[in-house]
């Protein structure tokens, strides 16, 4: 604290001197002398110079904290929304067709609350990358194929289930 009032004071002085060689007191009227107001002047305008200066560095700093903090709570935030993201595709690969459409829900909500458009873009892509996958048909029911029709039957059952109600 001490240090920096003193750098303070040798600012205003510097400035003080430099106002006084720049008006040359001395060359305009070699009688007159520097009165105790002129010189009051002076003292108050080099502090208020010194204290501008000190004020613009002061929002420089301000400004750029601002900034720091803002960029780690948008890494914060899109490291949250990777986690989710995460979860929700883990969820994708499920044999529970409720895990399933729980992470196709997930992933719904992921895009709806993203930050930017590339990463509700990635959400996009990877809703329709899952639709677009092959879908195993129903074997039918011979004797053969039993155990995977029930399994479809089952599959098909808890979507139908889970799924939202139509509005219309």
């Amino acid at each position: 604290m001490a240090l920096t009032f003193e750098a303070a004071l040798l600012a205003a002085g510097t400035v003080f001197y430099a106002l006084v060689v720049l008006l040359d007191f001395q060359g305009i009227d070699t009688t007159a002398k520097l009165d105790a107001k002129m010189l009051f002047d002076l003292v108050r305008f080099s502090f208020g110079v010194v204290a501008g200066a000190g004020a613009l560095v002061a929002l420089v700093v301000a400004y750029r904290r601002q900034r720091v903090d803002e960029g780690g709570a948008h890494r914060e935030a899109t490291r949250r929304h990777t986690e989710r993201f995460s979860q929700a595709v883990d969820q994708l690969g499920s044999h529970s067709p409720a895990v399933q459409l729980g992470g196709v829900h997930a992933l719904a909500g992921l895009a709806d609350d993203a930050l930017d458009n590339s990463l509700c873009q990635t959400c996009i892509d990877v809703l329709c990358a899952y639709l677009r996958l092959p879908f195993t048909p129903d074997p039918g029911q011979e004797l053969a194929h039993e155990e995977e029709h029930h399994r479809v039957q089952q599959h098909r059952q808890g979507v139908v289930e889970l799924a939202p109600p139509v509005r219309r």
